[in-house]
């Protein structure tokens, strides 16, 4: 496998395009890495976790993770990035012409949230809070990725309702943030800071309740003045 992936990387250099098989076999490679590094990095954090643990994970060697990757730092962001939009494509799984504007909204606000709170999405964003100082790309590429990714698909789903008359927004982008923060309520925070074991089911459905019927009192469609 190695002599493979470095005749690959060679012809790469040479100027000549790998095969499609070769292309395929080097995005695995690379995946295998990224899955080993997860692990590791979750289960002893970001300045615990080794090169010589995640080739292991990874069933690579050490040697073969730096053909992909420049550092650990590297790598974590690849795993970030990985990650972030993994989640925010499963998000946005839905009907963009759904006709329902209130049932849509809470659907996408109960799936944000329980991405939100998952144990593996807590431990990312305290690994990122923990090295973003000394890696701010890698801070740039959580918020990218996460947080602006999202709001640019909401965004772009609230600005295909207003053109079909079912809310009145002036800023879409703008709007798709509030109503993430408005679902979110303390409950991310309390989790976050360990002073809660989590929402429950029906805690996010009252949250994301709340905060759909307060985005529709302010969004909704207006009633055009009579005459």
């Amino acid at each position: 496998m190695n002599e493979a992936l470095e005749h690959a990387k060679a012809r790469a250099t040479d100027g000549n395009a790998p095969s499609p098989a070769e292309q395929d076999m080097e995005a695995k490679k690379r995946l295998d890495i990224i899955d080993g590094a997860r692990r590791v990095f979750f289960h002893k954090g970001f300045d615990g976790a080794s090169m010589d643990e995640i080739a292991r994970a990874a069933s690579v060697s050490k040697a073969t993770i730096y053909v992909y990757f420049q550092s650990k730092a590297d790598l974590f962001r690849a795993l970030v990035e990985a990650d972030r939009r993994q989640s925010a494509e499963r998000l946005f799984e839905f009907d963009e012409a759904d006709a329902d504007v209130e049932s849509l909204l809470k659907r996408i606000g109960v799936s944000f949230m329980s991405m939100m709170i998952r144990p593996n999405h807590i431990r990312l964003v305290r690994m990122v809070f923990g090295v973003a100082e000394k890696f701010p790309a890698i801070g740039q590429t959580f918020f990218e990725t996460g947080p602006c990714y999202g709001g640019r698909r909401l965004g772009e789903l609230l600005q295909r309702q207003v053109e079909l008359g079912r809310l009145d927004v002036d800023d879409c982008q703008a709007a798709a943030f509030e109503f993430f923060n408005l679902c979110q309520g303390n409950q991310v925070k309390a989790l976050m800071f360990g002073v809660s074991e989590g929402p429950t089911p029906e805690d996010i459905e009252r949250t994301v309740g709340r905060a759909v019927r307060v985005f529709l009192a302010a969004y909704g469609p207006k009633d055009k003045p009579a005459g």
